[in-house]
């Protein structure tokens, strides 16, 4: 296995995984201040949620301009988990599988 190969399998996989559970996290914190569990004005609870919408913004985005909103609902981190998801399992069974024999 090459430098490029065990890169992309140990370190951009784990990060694609990580970035689809960020995207999650944003989304279940949403509904909760929509739901109102959530205290929008504690400031927190606010830094994470601002700080989970920069992250999550990089790739919701671009996604955002292209599907407009439904009746206020929002498809774009469903188009991200599935294209997300579809990266890296891609990059895997590419990459690692056919290494592996």
């Amino acid at each position: 296995m090459s430098f490029a190969q065990s890169l992309i399998v140990y370190f951009i996989s784990p990060l694609i995984s990580a970035y689809i559970f960020l995207i999650v996290i944003y989304v279940i914190l949403g509904w909760l201040f929509a739901l109102n569990v959530v205290n929008p004005h504690n400031p927190t609870v606010r830094q994470i949620y601002l700080m989970l919408e920069r992250v999550s913004g990089f790739i919701l985005d671009p996604i955002r301009r292209i599907v407009p909103a439904f009746g206020g609902l929002d498809f774009s981190p469903i188009i991200a988990f599935f294209i997300l998801s579809w990266a890296n399992n891609w990059l895997l069974l590419q990459k690692l599988y056919p290494m592996l024999g």
